[in-house]
């Protein structure tokens, strides 16, 4: 099935199960983003441990119910890059006018502070950056974007992906087919949906540094957002919840959620998590 129509083919029972990214589906409801990654929302980790023990998952199915779909968490590539610039970001005012390829919900909060989002498929991205069709383009992070070349036509690489902290993907099954299953084959899918989180958040760990230094030399030139940047799409981001959350019951239950959530999760992280990266990221260089 074509990347964004995964959904549809399951609900209507043309496929009885596909992998795909619920944030591809804000358009039918802005709540379908909660299952990949609400920007400013969770890490990885937290955003598993949300979905699994926080009530996440079970507040996504209840979303799909019209859709005659049911959704098992499956593999994360981890927070994502900002993506590739042909010109240096210096400040906000640099995304007014800005045509930026970007996917999912994200673009609603582009737009918000003067960017123009656009959605194009992956192969067409490039093309689209060597013409100047485009300004910039996100997709993934270093080992994705390497393959695609990007470096060869935009050689600013922005981080962080503040869109994406995590890039969770989920097993959609036809609601149906899958209650029609013995339990124990049901049991299957859950376990191997699970699995499939560790082995491709430890893929991505293990190939992106490398990737991340073939880039580099090949020109890369590695900037961190400025601060205005970021603050001022936070700010444009809560604006936007707000304003669902008044109109969206679903949003709002899974907004109010997982933002309690996330201000205990990062309280904690920033004891053990961030003390002890912190340390070693600063002890690295002296081994």
């Amino acid at each position: 099935m074509p990347g964004l129509q995964v959904l549809d083919a399951v609900g209507n029972g043309t496929v009885e199960m596909g992998n795909t990214a619920l944030y591809y589906y804000w358009g039918k409801d802005p709540a379908f983003t909660f299952g990949t990654s609400l920007p400013f929302g969770l890490n990885t980790r937290s955003h598993i441990a949300w979905l699994h023990f926080g009530g996440g998952t079970e507040m996504l199915n209840d979303l799909l119910k019209p859709y005659n779909a049911v959704a098992i968490p499956t593999g994360s590539t981890g927070a994502q890059m900002g993506g590739w610039f042909r010109k240096e970001m210096k400040s906000i005012d640099d995304f007014k006018g800005l045509k930026f390829r970007v996917g999912g919900f994200a673009g609603t909060i582009i737009a918000k502070v003067g960017g123009v989002p656009q959605q194009i498929a992956g192969g067409d991205i490039y093309p689209a950056l060597e013409k100047g069709t485009i300004d910039a383009a996100e997709w993934v992070g270093p080992y994705d974007d390497e393959k695609l070349g990007f470096v060869k036509v935009a050689k600013y690489y922005y981080y962080p992906g503040w869109w994406e902290g995590t890039g969770q993907g989920h097993n959609v099954m036809n609601t149906e087919k899958f209650n029609g299953l013995p339990k124990h084959y049901q049991a299957a899918i859950e376990t191997a949906s699970r699995d499939t989180f560790s082995w491709v958040t430890g893929k991505y760990d293990y190939v992106n540094p490398a990737a991340l230094k073939r880039l580099l030399v090949a020109g890369a030139i590695l900037r961190p957002f400025p601060q205005d940047v970021l603050e001022a799409c936070y700010k444009a981001a809560n604006e936007i919840y707000t304003e669902l959350s008044g109109s969206n019951p679903h949003f709002k239950k899974m907004y109010e959620s997982l933002v309690a959530f996330r201000n205990d999760s990062y309280a904690w992280n920033q004891v053990a998590e961030l003390g002890y990266d912190s340390f070693m990221m600063r002890m690295r260089t002296r081994t």
